[in-house]
């Protein structure tokens, strides 16, 4: 009867979207409107971030493509998530933001279709991002444009990074090489 009992509560918690998914678990629209499947990133450290074209913090595009050219590969990557949630900072379609980030900063790490971080509207990859009943390891909220969080290969949350913390920073750098 107690392995029934606990059977059940496990189907329940299932069911109703309370157990812990991966980031991997998530189909996004790319930046050129195509299905992107994050579990193809399985086995990569992912660097999330969340970006912006009209932002004081937009010259850190230049040192997200310089990590990504120095370390990305098959077991790292960037993936770029425009948003217009901060003082209306990526008012562009995702052409205009494509083109300008290729234009501007030679950008060639994935970048997605742009979506909301934060309130009612808040794309699921970032609830699950920001809420530790989803992840299981933390809560934060997205404070501004280039809040950036750290994926490991199994595609389980391990920290975020402040957007002003630089992509290149120790504590990023060691994270990517194993250091941490």
């Amino acid at each position: 009867m107690k392995k029934i009992t606990i059977l059940l509560s496990l189907l329940l918690l299932v069911s109703f979207g309370f157990a812990q998914k991966s980031f991997h678990d998530f189909v996004v629209s790319d930046i050129e409107g195509g299905e992107f499947d994050l579990s193809s990133l399985k086995g990569k450290k992912v660097l999330v971030v969340n970006t912006a074209s009209k932002c004081g913090l937009t010259p850190q595009y230049k040192l997200l493509q310089a990590l990504y050219e120095k370390y990305g590969g098959d077991d790292f990557t960037i993936v770029g998530f425009p948003a217009n949630n901060f003082l209306k900072q990526e008012p562009g379609s995702d052409s205009e933001i494509k083109e300008f980030c290729e234009r501007n900063y030679g950008v060639s790490f994935l970048m997605m279709s742009k979506i909301s971080v934060k309130g009612d509207d808040m794309h699921p990859v970032y609830q699950w991002l920001t809420q530790k009943e989803k992840n299981g390891v933390q809560d934060s909220k997205v404070s501004w444009n280039f809040q950036k969080y750290l994926i490991n290969e199994n595609g389980k949350l391990v920290d975020y990074v402040s957007p002003k913390t630089k992509p290149d920073d120790e504590k990023i750098l060691n994270w990517i090489k194993g250091n941490s």
